[in-house]
């Protein structure tokens, strides 16, 4: 049983690991600022990305959803890991040894974590790597060079062998000390007759990687006729690892080129990928062992950056046209979020990219990719092509079923685009009469539903307003509006101490709680001062951490996650001080502002005359304040580089 992971282990693998780094292996982040990147937030639907990293800080926060905090906080989420796993994971990561308490460098990792499971897979895939190798393998070898792809490729997507022994891989990775149950939990083995046995047998196989690189789980084809295991290929069972649902074959190897290219080519097999790449075509993935459905749609998105609806794209190529007919109809027919940036690709004769490339070579493969057909396209052309356009019956048939398809465009312009395509394909001469018949069908279609986007303020690429995660603690900490001029001060002085502790410094810590006014701000100016003040020493995401563990209140420490992360208004780092200068100047300027109203209308209601000393005392206190004020009221001008927005 392993001890505990010191305090200090924990900090310095936080401080060592590069929290962008880790959060780009499954988001596409882009600059946003001096110390901000951002990208669409993986933890909910988006459209427009409002999920930030702050390197210099090592936090993430999104601004939609609430989440945040520091890497380990990420890698529970994204992952469902447990925090010492977190934080083992990133120790391996960066070749960290731990030191545990109780238990030195070499304690064992409790059994059946993800950590384990990872590499149990990874000892797995190297194991099957060597088989391929050998005699018994030669007809997957030969499966794969009749594809022509040479050794160099089998490496490169790390393609291996299952031996015919029943139990060979169990017995292998028990050797190396792994225990059945962990192997059962991994996918690679089960419970036989007689014992545990291997999951695959005699069957060509592909690793199955995560984002991150990581071997999750594998994809297995049919090689020899009298192989009894059931279906032409059979994948990992789900597991703590294997979601089929979330994973996409190659996504390892494409993920950089769909940032980058912004574009995702979607393919139905493990070799079509492979030729794919080798073609030059990058970006190509596929799903394992389920249908791409919307769960690996949302993975693309995030790659894809497509914060700008008429960014990027997503093409679907298909075995054939009945194939691709009935796929991009059920594209068709879903929300149509994606379906203005939605291709499909359908090779000649009803070849598969791998096919395509063995007959036609690289280039078709590129072309074919090149000549796609927008979905909307792709779905009205397969109506008309089930009629005889040269003769009237048939035009009249093909309007009737086709005014209807277009009709269930939401998007009106697009919808009148098509329309008066519509009108050219059939060769119809009045073309505002077929536009208004789509428009006619469009609006008894929509009747009773969401209506169609109109041309004024329906535009597809609008960005609808930002949500606002929803308050979870109690009644007197409901989550103040950041755009709130009165509050604007508050709220950057202390997304000032929790961001630069060692620049607020004691000027913060001179701030009294009462100098805030709303009850979250004032909570969290009193957690600050619970965790040690900014003279506690910490920074970066630990100073956070130990702020945030003052309270149990979910909402305050959602907002002390959003106040760390929250972009100064400064233009360069260099103006960080003088901007906070300014800020705590302006917020004890406001606090004296209270103090001296109060004085003031504690003298209104005395009389100098009965109460000589007592109204002397106060008056020469209003003086004194007011003189306070006036300074710091100069100092706060004259030291924030973005006063008007203060």
């Amino acid at each position: 049983m392993a001890g505990r992971i010191p305090d200090r282990d924990i900090a310095a693998i936080r401080e060592r690991v590069r929290i962008e780094d880790v959060v780009g292996e499954y988001v596409a982040l882009k600059r946003a600022g001096a110390d901000s990147i951002k990208g669409l937030c993986p933890f909910h639907d988006e459209k427009s990305p409002s999920f930030h990293v702050r390197p210099n800080h090592g936090l993430f926060h999104c601004f939609g959803c609430g989440e945040g905090g520091d890497v380990y906080k990420f890698l529970q989420q994204i992952e469902h890991i447990g925090f010492v796993e977190a934080v083992e994971q990133m120790a391996d990561r960066i070749g960290y040894q731990i030191n545990y308490e109780g238990g030195g460098t070499s304690v064992q990792r409790d059994r059946g974590t993800r950590s384990r499971l990872v590499a149990a897979n990874a000892a797995a895939q190297e194991f099957y790597a060597e088989r391929l190798y050998e005699p018994e393998a030669e007809a997957a070898r030969k499966y794969l060079t009749d594809r022509n792809f040479d050794q160099a490729v089998w490496q490169q997507f790390g393609c291996g062998y299952a031996p015919a022994g029943w139990d060979t891989l169990t017995k292998h990775l028990q050797r190396l000390g792994f225990e059945f149950k962990e192997l059962e939990a991994a996918g690679l083995s089960k419970q036989g007759k007689r014992g545990p046995i291997d999951r695959f047998h005699r069957r060509l196989l592909w690793p199955i990687r995560n984002l991150g690189g990581e071997v999750i789980g594998f994809g297995a084809r049919k090689i020899f006729d009298d192989d009894t295991m059931p279906g032409k290929y059979v994948n990992t069972p789900e597991t703590l690892l294997y979601k089929k649902s979330q994973v996409l074959f190659g996504l390892d190897h494409a993920k950089r080129e769909i940032a980058k290219g912004h574009q995702a080519v979607v393919v139905e097999g493990y070799t079509d990928v492979m030729a794919m790449h080798l073609a030059g075509v990058k970006t190509a993935v596929a799903s394992c062992g389920t249908a791409f459905g919307e769960e690996h749609l949302q993975v693309l998105r995030r790659l894809l950056m497509d914060d700008n609806f008429w960014r990027g794209e997503i093409i679907y190529t298909f075995d054939g046209d009945a194939a691709g007919q009935a796929a991009a109809l059920k594209a068709f027919s879903g929300d149509q979020r994606l379906a203005g940036q939605t291709y499909i690709a359908v090779a000649p004769d009803g070849q598969d990219p791998c096919e395509l490339r063995q007959r036609s070579g690289d280039s078709a493969v590129r072309d074919l990719v090149a000549r796609r057909t927008p979905l909307y396209e792709f779905v009205i052309r397969g109506v008309l092509a089930e009629y005889n356009l040269d003769t009237v019956e048939g035009q009249v048939e093909a309007r009737r079923r086709a005014v209807p398809v277009v009709a269930q465009i939401k998007d009106n312009a697009t919808r009148k685009g098509y329309a008066t395509k519509l009108a050219g394909w059939l060769g119809v001469d009045d073309i505002q009469s077929l536009v208004r018949q789509v428009g006619d069908e469009a609006r008894k279609h929509f009747r009773g539903g969401a209506a169609p986007a109109d041309d004024k303020g329906g535009r597809r690429g609008a960005v609808a307003p930002r949500p606002v995660a929803p308050a979870r603690g109690n009644g007197d900490s409901a989550r103040p509006d950041p755009r709130e001029p009165t509050l604007l001060a508050q709220r950057q002085s202390l997304c000032a101490a929790l961001q630069y502790p060692g620049i607020a410094g004691p000027a913060f810590d001179d701030v009294e709680a009462d100098a805030f006014i709303h009850p979250a701000y004032v909570m969290v100016r009193l957690m600050i001062a619970k965790a040690g003040g900014t003279a506690s020493g910490l920074t970066g995401a630990e100073w956070v951490a130990a702020v945030a563990d003052q309270s149990e209140d979910l909402l305050i420490r959602a907002l002390v996650s959003e106040l760390a992360n929250e972009q100064l208004p400064v233009r360069t780092q260099e103006d960080v001080p003088r901007l906070i200068s300014g800020v705590l100047a302006r917020v004890q300027e406001i606090w004296v502002g209270r103090q001296i109203a109060e004085l003031k209308s504690r003298l209104q209601r005395m009389s100098a005359s009965d109460q000589p000393d007592g109204y002397m005392e106060l008056f020469g206190d209003l003086v004194a304040l007011e003189a306070y004020r006036k300074d710091l009221g100069q100092r706060a001008m004259g030291n924030d580089p973005n006063v008007t927005g203060v």
